[in-house]
């Protein structure tokens, strides 16, 4: 292959991938705002600035697009959260880094990390096995891998490592709501009501998590 032949070919696949980041970006918002069922492709072409047949280039369904984009979302928490599962301290120090990367993202990454719950009866099969899959890679499963440490540890009372990070992620939904963003306000405050939640409890005579 020629020089110039490589370059248009560079060119070219660098098109592409603008244009297919264009259309998940389009579809990201759209998704986030609507139901699965309300958003069309010709919705999701006309945001993204591109005919339908374009969308199909890149993307032969709705089906496809949203697969794609929800695997690429929690392939990149899935980095993001290995970083405190890999941090130094202790099981609280690193609960409260990943939860405030959580936290810090713009609303839309938080909002989509829910779609998968959301929509995930829709599918059937292996698509939907790689998106439980891909979910509970990215963020349960990192939980769980730094609660198990802390129980070894003796930072937290025996426990089942599973049942307690999936209650840890509900605290974190509860937070990320309109209502508590309205009344706690601060990543700050959020990741405080979460961590006193999970590490004490709501009892009036906090244990501290070890008893």
């Amino acid at each position: 292959m020629t020089r110039d032949a490589t370059r248009t070919l560079a060119r070219s696949k660098a098109r592409s991938e603008a244009t297919s980041a264009r259309i998940i970006a389009a579809a990201r918002t759209l998704f986030v705002a609507k139901n699965y069922a309300d958003v069309t492709t010709d919705m999701i072409a006309g945001a993204a600035g591109v005919t339908k047949g374009g969308l199909y280039h890149h993307f032969p369904s709705k089906e496809q697009l949203y697969i794609s984009m929800i695997l690429d979302d929690l392939d990149r928490k899935r980095r993001l959260f290995e970083q405190a599962v890999a941090a130094q301290g202790n099981c609280r120090d690193r609960l409260a880094k990943l939860t405030r990367d959580f936290l810090e993202q713009p609303d839309e990454e938080r909002k989509l990390a829910r779609l998968v719950r959301r929509d995930i009866n829709i599918f059937t099969g292996e698509e939907r096995d790689r998106l439980v899959r891909a979910y509970q890679l990215a963020l349960p499963e990192q939980i769980e891998a730094i609660i198990r440490e802390g129980i070894e540890d003796g930072e937290l009372a025996p426990g089942d490592p599973r049942i307690l990070s999936w209650s840890f992620v509900a605290l974190v939904e509860v937070v990320i709501g309109r209502y508590a963003n309205h009344v706690l306000g601060s990543t700050e405050a959020r990741l405080d009501h979460v961590l006193e939640l999970f590490f004490d409890g709501a009892g009036a005579k906090p244990t501290g998590g070890t008893e």
